[in-house]
């Protein structure tokens, strides 16, 4: 599958926020966002980029987290992400080349099937707050590669989804300015923002199928 079209690319995010609202994750998730392609209304729709804010875990290790951490060799359940899911879905517990379970990982894992064209962000912030953040690091030390595409639209928050932003992606009604003229709105000089839209153009083209970045603030 190199792309969606958008009917398809909606559907697909309605069976996604069905996972995240009836299903265990591998950690608790707060808000749903798109982004990108989708929420610019194109079709079809190269890749699928959603955010998503988790929760942090605490207290959560126990006798059968310290187990299952022995028998997968691996760090970090019951801390990272919760026990009950690694117990039932050991095959899609996901460790970073330190050996410590991934979040954003298990989520990529729980979340997608191989070969989709989606791209998944996983934070403990808002998408806003992160936007801004990002941004911010981004032209500071000018790595662009860094930047977030501020153009989203919240699906799912604190448990409630949203039909209507459904419905508006499906009919393409989101009105949103370039990649440039976004991060220029948000205090990025002209250079500097076209720069950035370049950049994250560029690294665009070059993802295939599921891919998935942690981010932790």
């Amino acid at each position: 599958m190199t792309e969606f079209d958008r009917d398809t690319a909606v559907s697909r995010l309605e069976g996604l926020l069905e996972t995240v609202e009836n299903e265990t994750l591998p950690v608790p998730v707060r808000e749903v966002w798109v982004y990108g392609d989708l929420a610019l209304g194109l079709d079809p729709v190269d890749r699928l980029d959603v955010y998503l804010t988790k929760d942090l875990l605490f207290g959560q290790a126990d006798e059968e987290a310290t187990a299952l951490n022995a028998e997968l060799g691996v760090e970090g359940i019951g801390e990272t992400v919760r026990t009950e899911w690694a117990r039932d879905h050991q095959e899609a517990v996901t460790a970073n080349a330190s050996g410590h379970v991934a979040p954003e990982q298990c989520l990529a894992a729980h979340l997608t099937e191989d070969g989709e064209p989606i791209h998944l962000e996983v934070c403990n912030a808002s998408f806003e707050d992160n936007v801004t953040r990002r941004l911010e690091g981004a032209l500071a030390r000018e790595t662009y590669e860094q930047v977030l595409d501020p153009r989203g639209v919240c699906l799912w928050l604190e448990g409630t989804q949203s039909s209507e932003a459904l419905e508006k992606l499906r009919a393409g009604e989101y009105v949103f300015p370039t990649l440039a003229e976004a991060l220029q709105q948000l205090g990025a000089e002209e250079q500097q923002a076209t720069a950035a839209a370049q950049t994250l153009q560029e690294r665009r083209e070059r993802e295939r199928g599921v891919t998935v970045r942690g981010d932790v603030h």
